[in-house]
């Protein structure tokens, strides 16, 4: 027998019958009309909290999966310093010293043998005076741009958004293979190590980029100061190296150069430097080296997170991280030079692996430092890597809200990323990955194109800004950024040119074929825009038809049916019938019958045929009918049973989402989905299993508490699990909530001090007059806060904690406060301003 708690089964007619034979509640008097005082106080605004509402299984499942949900407010981060900012921001820049001279004896030997060490000295330094301009470039844009610098942000401010797309362009395919670029690299650096694993380079790099995706996902930032250890474990480790390798070098006690061995890139025999051959062979090198400046853009793109002064700060940070940069290319590709270090055919071991063992020695101790230098490289390149996965997803939502990608992809994830970006990114990271069998030389050819290209528009967006706002010392600095810019656009055509046939032609395809279809997103979202926004104003405000009628579609009499049928008397319509599309004779004639003998007459049930069994189509027609005369606005409202249980969804098909759909092209037809939700008989398993997760929970809360009252460190973990059954408190502990009391206790017609956090605002005018409404919430209750006479009130939005007082009075059935003292307390962290 069930209990009266459930829900009467949908087989017994006669509770549907009752239920639509009730009267329709009525609270108060018609919409519109001004109901009396109340004689007894309103009650409290409830808040989320006192509602036992029921999570969907997935949603549990991702709780599980990424740990519980980060709150909108939690997006502010603490500022860095110089110091904790080289660390946070270069991995990706100052990683890709660890492949650059490499990737340029991957060119120089097979062509010119021995003499490539030789040539391998000057290709880097001309790799470094690009580094010394683009440096010097991106310290006026710094300067210019205090928020955000990136190349996007430059073009967007001086060339208009059309134009600066084509940085979009470069920069997402720049971190895309950022990504598969610097964890190839790093897995190298594995197997550097542990030789054994080279069979399975594919699958490892294939498995970190999964495990950073998940990370990410679980709201892994950039600005965590963890990021910083692996970077200044691989400077210290590396420049110790240089440092020891060039003392050796000098006091004559270097170890004799490395031999040839098998598996290492062949040796070329070539020597003349003018020829043709040769001539491509170096700008090829060249071009290999210029990976080497990757992640350059991250300062300029990072100054918000910087302290006060933020521009000093940046600039004196990308300085040195240049410095860094230089410093460790040309130590490394020196110490290349005297060792003889050799890329390998299967690129294990690395050149500074080579190179590290080189100095360090073959004794134990030299082996384990030596190892030491390689773990720590492995480590920055899988920092390097994890990089793109904050630039990425912020460089895509400002391009999304730009309108020139899906706006999708401006939303913020369960754990405040953007997590759709960030499963993009992982994704097209695989594809290359896969694709080129994790072969870094491969990745490389499609790497500098876009990097550069960013470089390029950066330099020449700063030369329209000098040349628009003519600031001091605008020409000097102006000739700064259009070289940086015009040198950037040289080592473009470079790698177009002579990396074109080993996969630089995939970018030069797919930059442009990306670049139309953002454009054409962008037509689309502006033409939707002006078709839907055209006389939005005017429709408003425009007269309503003479008629409102309702048909409710009738499948059979149940308990959905019924629930239909009593939302549609709430509407008070001037005509409201029943209509059942007639397929099964049978079943209209029983429905019929059941109608007739439970009372319902006076609710009429029309009997409409549809011989060609077409649902949507019929409904078409009926809808058509009924607005013919073009006085009436109609309301259709199909019965909708919604199953918790996912066998039971399989069992049901959706006919009122077709006809939904085909309803929804008539003018003055709505047609209205009214679910009706079949729950699952309780389980007394699920019941104790909530019961020991709330018990779990205060438990937790209890001992969180503790441990804060005795000024003990608590995990952040259970910080977060702890806040999940605790509402925010933040308010309460501000030294303005003196002699505030809780929202729950207010005494109506009382005068009141309340404090909480503005959960939802309303605008609009009352009898002419314009009010602003907030609801202001703690973790008693909610409470109303009216502003007569004002359109807006500065900083009162959602999010916004305050401290308010005055009367307890009545509005609209609830608590409220009307024309309230009120003092702001915290505003709502914004989102973070472009960049990329």
């Amino acid at each position: 027998m069930p209990s009266p708690a459930d829900p009467a089964p949908a087989d017994r007619p006669a509770a549907a019958g009752a239920a639509l034979a009730a009267p329709a509640p009525r609270n108060g008097a018609a919409a519109g009309e001004d109901r009396p005082a109340f004689a007894t106080p309103p009650p409290v605004i409830p808040t989320p909290e006192s509602f036992d509402l029921p999570e969907p299984l997935s949603y549990r499942i991702k709780n599980k999966l990424l740990g519980p949900p980060l709150t909108t407010d939690k997006l502010a981060s603490e500022r860095l310093g110089k110091i904790a900012a080289l660390g946070v921001l270069s991995p990706d820049c100052i990683s890709s010293s660890a492949y650059g001279t490499e990737e340029m004896l991957t060119q120089l030997v097979p062509f010119f043998g021995a003499a490539a060490f030789m040539l391998v000295v000057p290709v880097t330094l001309a790799i470094l005076a690009v580094l010394f301009f683009v440096t010097l470039s991106y310290r006026e844009v710094i300067a210019a741009y205090t928020k955000a610098g990136g190349s996007y942000v430059v073009a967007r401010d001086n060339f208009g958004l059309r134009v600066a797309q084509i940085a979009a362009v470069a920069l997402l395919i720049d971190y895309t293979v950022t990504v598969a670029v610097q964890c190839t690299a790093g897995t190298e650096a594995l197997t550097s190590i542990v030789p054994s694993l080279t069979p399975y380079t594919l699958p490892i790099t294939v498995g970190v980029i999964l495990f950073m995706c998940y990370g990410n996902l679980r709201g892994i930032r950039e600005g965590a100061k963890i990021f910083a250890l692996p970077t200044y474990l691989f400077v210290v480790s590396l420049g110790i190296t240089v440092v020891v390798g060039y003392a050796r070098v000098a006091t004559g006690t270097a170890a004799a150069p490395l031999h040839f061995h098998h598996g290492m890139v062949a040796f070329g025999h070539h020597s003349g430097l003018i020829e043709f051959a040769a001539i491509l062979t170096l700008l090829k090198a060249f071009a290999n080296g210029g990976s080497s400046l990757t992640g350059l853009e991250a300062i300029s793109n990072g100054v918000a997170s910087f302290r006060q002064p933020q521009a000093r700060n940046a600039r004196r940070t990308l300085v040195a991280m240049s410095c860094v940069l230089g410093f460790l290319v040309l130590g490394v590709t020196v110490l290349a030079h005297f060792s003889h270090a050799t890329p390998y055919v299967d690129e294990t071991p690395t050149v500074v692996a080579q190179v590290a063992g080189w100095v360090w020695g073959s004794t134990t101790a030299g082996k384990v430092v030596a190892d030491l230098v390689v773990v720590f490289t492995m480590l920055i390149l899988f920092t390097g890597g994890n990089t793109s996965f904050n630039g990425f997803p912020y460089l895509t939502s400002f391009v999304a809200q730009d309108a020139f990608l899906p706006r999708q992809l401006t939303r913020r994830g369960h754990r405040l990323a953007f997590s759709n970006g960030i499963i993009v990114l992982t994704i097209v990271a695989l594809a290359l990955v896969v694709g080129t069998d994790a072969n870094l030389n491969s990745l490389v050819a499609l790497y500098a194109i876009g990097v550069f290209t960013g470089f390029t528009m950066a330099g020449f967006g700063m030369v329209k800004h000098h040349r628009t706002l003519r600031e001091p010392g605008w020409q000097w600095r102006q000739v700064i950024n259009g070289f940086a810019g015009a040198l950037s656009l040289a080592v473009v055509l470079i790698f177009l040119t002579v990396k074109f046939t080993q996969g630089a032609w995939l970018v030069a395809v797919a930059g442009p074929l990306l670049y139309l279809l953002l454009i054409r997103l962008n037509r689309q979202y502006r033409y939707e825009a002006a078709l839907l926004e055209a006389g939005a104003a005017q429709a408003c405000e425009a007269p309503i038809l003479r008629r409102h009628a309702v048909i409710v579609m009738v499948e059979r009499l149940d308990l959905a049916t019924a629930r239909a049928m009593q939302y549609a008397r709430t509407l008070m319509p001037d005509e409201l019938r029943a209509v059942h599309l007639v397929v099964d004779s049978r079943r209209a004639a029983y429905l019929e019958d059941r109608w007739t003998q439970l009372g319902l007459s006076r609710f009429p049930l029309d009997l409409v045929e549809c011989p060609d069994r077409r649902l949507g189509r019929a409904a078409l027609e009926l809808a058509a009918q009924a607005v013919a005369d073009g006085d009436t606005e109609l309301t259709v409202l199909l019965p909708r049973r919604a199953y918790t249980s996912r066998w039971a969804r399989i069992l049901h098909d959706r006919t009122a989402d077709r006809i939904v759909s085909a309803l929804g092209r008539l003018a003055h037809v709505n047609a209205t989905l009214v679910p009706f939700h079949v729950p699952k008989p309780p389980k007394a398993r699920a019941q104790a299993a909530e019961a020991r997760r709330r018990a779990e929970q205060e438990a937790l809360e209890g001992r969180v508490a503790a441990e804060e009252a005795a000024g003990r460190k608590v995990s952040e973990k259970d910080q977060d699990k702890a806040a999940q059954g605790r509402p925010d408190r933040s308010v309460a502990g501000s030294p303005l909530a003196v002699g505030t009391v809780p929202i729950g206790s207010v005494t109506w017609r009382r005068r009141a001090k309340v404090a909480g956090r503005v959960s939802s605002v309303r605008v609009q005018p009352r009898a002419g007059v314009a009010s602003v409404e907030c609801v202001l919430t703690d973790d008693t209750g909610g409470i109303l806060l009216v502003f007569q006479g004002r359109r807006r009130v500065p900083g009162i939005r959602p999010g916004t904690r305050l401290v308010a007082e005055g009367m307890v009075g009545q509005r609209d059935r609830r608590l409220a406060i009307v024309n309230p003292v009120y003092e702001l307390v915290a505003e709502p962290e914004g989102e973070d301003d472009g960049g990329d």
